[in-house]
């Protein structure tokens, strides 16, 4: 067994830098080399493009970034493991195979197989299953069909021979966990062990946002012309320490990992991934040197008998669009000129013998429209977004032909993007749950018409009692007294999103702000301040080991992902930013003496 492994992430999502993968192959020692490529909305897009091509639907740029380092990896014996698979592991694959023998060099490439469960959709259909979150019923068209998978199939492909490991749609943190439970040899039933090692892969899966990306405090992390990609040097006891390449921009601290800690998990005592629960709520990060944080903590237990599956489908068609405007009462004539364009299109399409739009939105920007404050429609800049929504895709041509033309109408118009809007499908994400025992999975192992080989993998079938929640935090009555001061002087945060869920962790710079940070930012508090977002309801919990707390607001998205809202913010990643602008009230002596800077 090896003292501690070396992993570096080069790519956190479809589309990211090719520039990372140097950095850290110049700048870093790594025995791996990691890439997460799939969200919801990636998906999405990719059943798409497999509807269009058999032999799509996976993500090119892995292929296309790996090739050129080729023989850098297989001089220093450095291994890949990704799920750029995503909905065609196998045509990954042999793209991949193609590139290495190109290369010049030997490499054995696996893929991951079994996410897909489109050939088992009348198997799944037959019990009726229902949206987790909804409760509404199977779409009767998917476009896919993919369950979450584990880290054990990346782990037996690593054990197998593979030097570069391709799977499909798996938890993020899989890359990183199977190749940890490979290397240190780490059980199914090693709950503590597996909810560190997930951690790593949390904080790994999002690339620089580990490393000062969409940091709070963003003034003061340097070399965003070069930010350092995520590096963690992990330990069979499950400890690890994070750092980045040398010679790279960004920060590591214990805010910059923190932030990512908290990122997108729900209840931070129970989240629920393929091999493990994890508990981390007493997680410690601790600086470590410059640029290296440890982290130690994580705590598991056994995970349930499902996997969590997605399902996208059309759901219609919707068209986005912006305009910008300047100068006196700029925002109200923003305003007039989309209100008047929604009517014009609501007017033509009836006259088209349509139904009225699906939906329509709009957002100023610079009205105050999305940070839900009053109004300012004499601001003389601002940017109108401008959503609709029809099941026809007639329909909402209308729409686009129409909004060019209110150039000529609306004064102060200054400009558009990317010309008359384009219509596209609404895909719809749904989120349902299978059992693992009747899931198969299986590693297909080198060049199956050059003596390659596929096998079945063994997945542990999980707990039928398994913890799937902890208790959140209640709200106190509190009347402090004191001095008033933003949210953000005293906390860190950062947000995103799951589906229509909202998710906004908090820090508190100093541990004596913490119980600040609990008792002030109350549920009922943080419902008012996003009352334009009208939640369905709000949820906390005590996250102590890093004096914070993580929230969750329902149904605040305007929809089931990205591919479907027409919000202007469709992921949450401002929610954190709008509420670190909530007041809160603190010891008068905290900024008499410079506590608060």
């Amino acid at each position: 067994m090896k003292d501690d492994v070396r992993i570096g992430c080069f790519a956190a999502f479809w589309g990211d830098t090719t520039a990372a993968i140097h950095d850290i192959l110049d700048g870093a020692e790594v025995d791996y080399l990691v890439a997460d490529y799939l969200s919801e909305i990636t998906m999405a897009l990719l059943a798409r493009a497999r509807a269009k091509d058999a032999d799509g639907g996976f993500i090119a740029d892995f292929v296309a970034t790996v090739a050129p380092v080729l023989p850098q990896i297989a001089e220093r014996g450095i291994k890949v493991v990704t799920n750029a698979g995503a909905l065609n592991p196998a045509a990954a694959a042999k793209a991949m195979r193609a590139a290495v023998a190109e290369a010049g060099v030997r490499l054995t490439v696996a893929a991951v197989e079994g996410d897909d469960l489109m050939p088992r959709l009348a198997e799944i259909r037959a019990g009726s299953p229902t949206d987790m979150f909804t409760g509404e019923p199977l779409p009767a068209q998917p476009g896919s069909l993919n369950a979450y998978l584990g880290a054990r199939p990346v782990a037996a492909a690593l054990a197998a021979g593979a030097d570069i490991v391709i799977a499909g749609r798996c938890v993020d943190a899989a890359v990183v966990l199977g190749p940890l439970m490979h290397e240190f040899g780490w059980k199914d039933d090693e709950y503590d062990l597996l909810a560190a090692g997930t951690l790593v892969g949390h904080i790994l899966e999002c690339g620089p946002q580990a490393t000062g990306g969409n940091s709070t405090d963003w003034a003061s992390v340097p070399g965003w012309e070069r930010m350092g990609y995520p590096v963690a040097q992990c330990r069979p006891d499950g400890t690890a320490v994070i750092s980045k390449p040398r010679g790279t921009g960004g920060l590591v601290t214990p805010a910059t990992v923190g932030e990512q800690v908290l990122y997108e998990i729900g209840d931070p005592g129970a989240y629920l991934m393929a091999d493990v629960v994890c508990d981390w709520r007493d997680v410690v990060l601790t600086q470590d040197g410059q640029d290296r944080v440890r982290v130690v903590g994580a705590r598991g237990s056994a995970p349930t008998t499902t996997y969590k599956v997605t399902a996208t489908s059309v759901d219609g068609y919707r068209a986005l669009t912006t305009a910008m405007f300047a100068g006196a009462g700029a925002a109200g004539k923003a305003r007039r000129m989309a209100e008047a364009l929604v009517t014009r299109t609501q007017r033509l399409i009836a006259d088209s013998g349509f139904e009225p739009l699906t939906e329509s939105s709009i957002e100023v920007v610079g009205a105050g429209d999305v940070m839900g404050r009053e109004r300012d429609d004499a601001a003389t800049e601002a940017v109108v977004k401008i959503g609709v929504r029809h099941p026809a895709r007639a329909a909402l041509e209308i729409f686009s032909v129409e909004f060019v033309s209110f150039a000529l109408v609306a004064q102060g118009m200054t400009g558009v993007f990317a010309g008359r809007p384009r219509v596209a499908p609404s895909i719809a994400v749904h989120h349902l749950l299978v059992d693992k025992a009747g899931t198969p999975v299986r590693v297909l192992l080198g060049d199956p018409d050059a003596g390659g080989r596929a096998f079945d993998v063994e997945i542990a079938h999980g707990d039928p009692g398994a913890a799937t929640g902890t208790p959140q935090l209640a709200d106190e009555d509190t009347t402090p007294t004191g001095t008033s001061v933003p949210l953000g002087a005293i906390a860190y945060g950062r947000s995103g999103d799951k589906g229509d869920l909202a998710n906004i962790g908090l820090l508190a710079r100093r541990p004596e702000f913490a119980s600040v940070v609990r008792d002030q930012v109350t549920a009922a508090r943080v419902a008012e301040h996003f009352a334009h977002l009208e939640p369905d309801g709000v949820r906390r919990w005590a996250v102590p080991g890093l004096d914070g707390i993580n929230i969750v607001l329902d149904g605040v998205l305007g929809g089931t992902g990205g591919t479907s809202t027409l919000r202007y913010d469709p992921q949450g990643k401002s929610y954190a930013a709008m509420l670190l602008t909530m007041p809160v009230v603190v010891p008068t002596e905290w900024t008499r003496d410079g506590v608060i800077a």
